[in-house]
């Protein structure tokens, strides 16, 4: 008889993309309103009230080619 177990984990990426061509790249205030977006999504998918500080790493901001894509990742296992 085996001895072991079993797990199916689905993630999620939640991603906010940011039009950045160039010469001119990203506008700060694009920018500033999609953070503020997927920091408040990021607190309501996690409980975290407005007031209690967020982890460093809590979101990820990744350059592309012709944009600025801002993310946080979740889990759920089935």
């Amino acid at each position: 008889m085996a001895d072991f177990t079993t797990e199916t984990v689905t993630r999620t990426i939640h991603r906010w993309i940011i039009p950045a061509a160039e010469p001119w790249g990203a506008p700060a205030e694009e920018i500033s309103k999609a953070w503020a977006v997927a920091e408040l999504a990021y607190r309501e998918h996690h409980g975290i009230p407005k007031d209690q500080p967020l982890y460093g790493d809590a979101l990820r901001f990744h350059v592309r080619d012709a944009e600025v894509v801002i993310e946080f990742t979740t889990e759920a296992q089935q």
